[in-house]
């Protein structure tokens, strides 16, 4: 059994994500910083017959990243899915006008360091294993900045950057990089920004593995 690690488990798309990939045969492998958080994640995918288990890790700390994801292989499977979408912090949305150099410290390590961190990781297992997804989650930022969020919009084009390179550098590998774009709000509400709805496209990229960039939804004019 191989393992769809899961960073920035949360109640709404996390869950969603990874109950999908579950119901496909995967062992889950949660990550966030609150350990009784994903202990009531887990229980809940348990309760549907799928294998999880939390591992806390902040994603502005590496070691502790590294760690976790590196523990849930050694325990569920080596990690042939990583699904990287922890949510930004409102801190990181300032105006670009207020931003100075130290606001640009913890955006880049969440979505530079971060994913790299992750990558690193994981990327020996899906070499031995012949295969491997990774999972961009961003939101309209990282394609279209915003001058009232600066934060997210310089780190998430960043981060855009780097996995646009890993999907290159990698598809010789069968090693699939992909990148979700979900410009607007995630709501159950929603047509096509609902958890179920992404969970299914993130699991289709997984699957179908046609092209580096996908959207929700297309972005707003």
């Amino acid at each position: 059994m191989t393992t769809f690690a899961l960073v920035g488990a949360g109640p709404g798309l996390g869950l969603a994500t990874a109950r999908r990939f579950g119901a496909a045969g995967h062992s889950v492998a949660l990550i966030s910083r609150n350990a009784q958080h994903l202990d009531s994640l887990a229980a809940e995918l348990g309760n549907d017959g799928i294998r999880a288990g939390g591992y806390p890790a902040d994603v502005l700390d590496p070691a502790s990243l590294a760690t976790a994801l590196r523990t849930a292989a050694e325990d569920a499977g080596p990690v042939e899915i990583l699904q990287y979408s922890p949510l930004p912090r409102a801190d990181f949305m300032k105006p670009v006008l207020d931003t100075t150099v130290t606001d640009l410290d913890a955006p880049l390590s969440f979505s530079v360091k971060g994913p790299v961190t992750c990558v690193n990781a994981v990327l020996p297992g899906m070499r031995e294993l012949g295969r491997g997804t990774l999972l961009f989650v961003n939101g309209g930022t990282a394609v279209r900045p915003n001058l009232q969020r600066a934060g997210t919009s310089i780190a998430f084009a960043a981060e855009s950057a780097y996995a646009r390179m890993l999907h290159d550098a990698l598809a010789p590998e069968n090693i699939h990089a992909a990148q979700l774009i979900i410009p607007g709000a995630i709501s159950p509400d929603t047509e096509h920004s609902s958890p179920d709805v992404l969970a299914q496209l993130l699991y289709d990229i997984h699957t179908r593995r046609d092209g580096f960039q996908h959207y929700a939804e297309p972005l707003p004019d």
